[in-house]
């Protein structure tokens, strides 16, 4: 289970290092292109959920806990930034089966 991270390790929640990597290139884009946007995410233990406004001027980290980098599903990259696109902003999906994993 890896960490996301935004602004001080107070701030951080728990993702796998599979969405983690996903996750990782959606940001990393939108920042590239000066998008900010806001990133919802729910809690796994049930809590509730955190609501980020993702903005180049905020540091933050995607900390691994494996250290062999994870095969890229394009389709959900899509899916992914299509969603933190939206009025809405990123929700994380379930990683679509359809498609096979690219690099």
């Amino acid at each position: 289970m890896g960490r996301f991270i935004y602004d001080t390790s107070a701030n951080a929640i728990e993702i796998d290092d599979r969405t983690l990597a996903h996750l990782r290139l959606v940001v990393m884009n939108k920042l590239r292109r000066s998008e900010s946007f806001m990133f919802d995410h729910e809690l796994k233990d049930g809590t509730g959920r955190r609501s980020f406004w993702i903005h180049a001027s905020v540091p933050l980290q995607f900390h691994f806990i494996d250290r062999r980098p994870q095969t890229i599903n394009r389709l959900w990259v899509d899916e992914l930034m299509l969603s933190a696109s939206s009025p809405s902003g990123l929700t994380l999906s379930p990683e679509p089966k359809d498609a096979p994993p690219a690099s």
